[in-house]
């Protein structure tokens, strides 16, 4: 499959002949004021030819190549932008295949994406990986795949449907649109000299390609050293202005994000706005968007604007979502500006700060207008095998989510995951639980969790606490989307309606659910690989808005819980997560006991 635009090299004469004035522009763009990220700079009246897809001149009069055939666009007085790219996401948290995610953020201005799809990958190993990129290169955008690194992503204390290998990853650098090695989560086996780990970075930097970096620990010493040393290029899990200082202080790029529930720039962009570090070492990205997030709010703009909110300077926070990201991928040549050769990636607002998005084009083409995809995205025939992912083995039972307590006792002293508002990390904390006919209950807002093995059909369910959500009277909700193995997470105040929700997503083939008083009040169905959904943006965005009402029904206060309901098994963020094989103490890597002790 070939990306649909020609390379700079087969088009040069062309270009060069519009420059010069010998060809006729296939449009041209006159009348607005362009920014300029290469320099900083607004240039009041400059007019910009485009050819074959790509930037042939721009300068203060593009007369010269305007012919009978050129399309002229006027400006009115508008800024040219250059099209927004995403250093770091998931396209699967959005929900959405990446067909319908690129029609979903079109017209929020985004034309470069920069992929990781681990989520896929843990369910369907690299044929998974395969589909994502395939579907992504018929897309009227730029989506860079870059080839997941951790499948698991600790090994030893998760089980996922399929592993990841060296050999995988050296495979998968050949493919046309790889552009990388994804976020390398595994920062233990990096520091420690994983013989794996290291050969996959090896791999990608053989291939000179950008590896993907993921150091989720407050370590700033020689671990975070080492680490670093392994080749890691970027890394977006820095929450304080101490950690983006870390990253690029050691040649890393420092990848500030918000998305659906990361709220992370605000608290480190200071590095910029008041230390006054050089802002080229610093790259926004969203991480993990759920559809609502995209439909309601936007997408890289949102983070612009949040940026500038922030105290950026405008331009300044432009540049971190184009030409930064662009460079630091070796694609500063390709993308990332408005420059003779490079892709004509371009935006037309009316304000820098508030950033309305009025037109984007993309390779030359009108792609959005006034917020409506004016262009199609391609659909991949996913097969069977994608659709069918969900392999329980069994039906559940409210006994099967019983916690049993140790024999003769009335309380136990539980370890319990408690669940932060807007971050990633977890905090592991304990709670004095009382004893029920031997089984072990919540109380005072300690609600049980239970993951939920999918892939092998084992029929197999570990169980424990979770705190923080809120949640009250009879209720459960139940995920096939958790990162990162992407079994099922179940969480409730009642185990009958834990055994409810989790038969319903064996019964729809994956998806999210929520049920209260033995009753269904809300379903996103997610077919392909229980992931994701290729209906539009918008009707998964109407399904997610009833699933957050249905979490508020149930006595739910936090923002964007779902995130925080999908992370509960990333068993490489600290503190303490959940696993197929147990509960996963994340500051010492190990499995670790529910009970602390009974009385």
């Amino acid at each position: 499959m070939e990306i649909q635009i020609k390379s700079w090299a087969d088009v040069a004469p062309r270009l060069v002949a519009v420059a010069a004035g010998r060809d006729a522009a296939d449009t041209v763009i006159r009348g607005g004021k362009l920014v300029n990220v290469q320099t900083r700079e607004v240039l009041d009246g400059w007019q910009v030819a485009i050819a074959e897809g790509r930037f042939a001149y721009i300068g203060p009069d593009a007369s010269h190549c305007i012919g009978d055939q050129t399309q002229v666009i006027e400006a009115d007085g508008q800024y040219l932008i250059p099209g927004l790219c995403d250093g770091h996401m998931h396209i699967e948290s959005g929900m959405l295949t990446p067909a319908e995610f690129a029609a979903a953020v079109i017209p929020h201005g985004t034309t470069t994406m920069f992929t990781d799809p681990h989520e896929i990958a843990n369910v369907l190993g690299l044929d998974g990986v395969r589909m994502m990129h395939d579907e992504a290169l018929m897309q009227p955008v730029n989506i860079y795949t870059q080839m997941p690194s951790c499948a698991p992503s600790a090994p030893g204390l998760e089980t996922t449907g399929f592993e990841i290998s060296a050999d995988d990853v050296a495979e998968a650098m050949g493919w046309p649109g790889i552009i990388g090695l994804g976020e390398m989560m595994n920062f233990p086996g990096v520091i420690n000299g994983d013989p794996q780990m290291l050969a996959e970075m090896a791999a990608t930097m053989n291939a000179g390609k950008t590896v993907g970096g993921h150091y989720a620990s407050p370590d700033k010493g020689t671990a975070f050293s080492a680490y670093v040393a392994g080749g890691a290029a970027d890394d977006h899990e820095g929450t304080a202005e101490a950690d983006a200082i870390a990253r690029v202080r050691n040649g890393m790029k420092s990848m500030m994000r918000l998305g659906s529930a990361w709220y992370d720039v605000e608290t480190q962009i200071t590095a910029v706005t008041e230390k006054g570090l050089d802002p080229r070492n610093f790259i926004l990205c969203t991480d993990d968007c759920m559809a609502g997030t995209l439909v309601n709010d936007g997408h890289m703009n949102r983070v612009v604007r949040h940026a500038i909110d922030c105290g950026c300077d405008p331009l300044v926070a432009l540049q971190m979502a184009t030409i930064n990201t662009a460079t630091h991928f070796g694609l500063e040549r390709e993308l990332g500006s408005i420059t003779p050769g490079r892709r004509a990636d371009v935006i037309l607002t009316d304000d820098l700060t508030t950033l309305p998005i009025n037109t984007v084009m993309a390779r030359g083409n009108i792609v959005a207008r006034d917020g409506k995809i004016t262009v199609d995205c391609p659909h991949y025939d996913w097969p069977d095998s994608a659709r069918q992912t969900v392999h329980m083995g069994k039906s559940l039972a409210a006994d099967d989510f019983a916690v049993k307590a140790p024999e003769g006792s009335n309380r136990v002293t539980a370890k319990v995951i408690g669940v932060v508002e807007n971050q990633a990390p977890t905090k592991a904390l304990t709670a004095d639980l009382p004893v029920k006919d031997g089984v072990i209950e919540g109380e005072d807002g300690v609600c049980q969790i239970a993951l939920v093995e999918r892939h092998r059909a084992t029929g197999d369910v570990v169980n424990g606490f979770v705190s923080g959500f809120g949640y009250s009277g009879q209720m459960a909700m139940a995920s096939t989307v958790a990162h990162d193995s992407h079994h099922m997470i179940v969480v409730g105040t009642d185990r009958a309606n834990m055994a409810l929700a989790a038969n319903r997503l064996g019964e729809v083939g994956g998806g999210v659910t929520v049920w209260k008083d033995g009753q269904e009040i809300a379903l996103i169905k997610l077919p392909i690989a229980g992931l994701m959904s290729d209906r539009p943006a918008a009707e998964v965005a109407a399904d997610a808005d009833r699933m957050v009402k249905a979490m508020a029904d149930c006595g739910c206060t936090l923002n964007n819980a779902y995130m925080q309901h999908s992370l509960l098994a990333l068993v490489v963020i600290p503190e303490l997560r959940i696993s197929d094989l147990g509960l996963v103490d994340v500051t010492r890597f190990e499995l670790t006991d529910l009970i602390a002790g009974s009385a």
